[in-house]
């Protein structure tokens, strides 16, 4: 018998919460329906700390950025 684990890495976004601009990103649904971890702006290069919660009824995550 072959196990596999499936892993599914979905795309978000988050607004940097210093420059104000929109980041791409991946959320790992295998971490969990709460998460929490540091991603740099792809613009101006300051890290976020990313609140990263699964909203169940939406059937999506939301995400919140703020400076680390």
């Amino acid at each position: 018998m072959l196990l596999r684990s499936i892993e599914a890495i979905m795309t978000a976004g988050f607004q940097c919460a210093g420059c104000g601009e929109w980041n791409e990103t991946g959320v790992d649904s295998s971490a969990g329906i709460r998460q929490q971890y540091v991603e740099d702006c792809q613009v101006c290069c300051k890290p976020n700390v990313l609140q990263v919660s699964w909203d169940m009824s939406a059937g999506e995550y939301m995400i919140s950025a703020e400076l680390e």
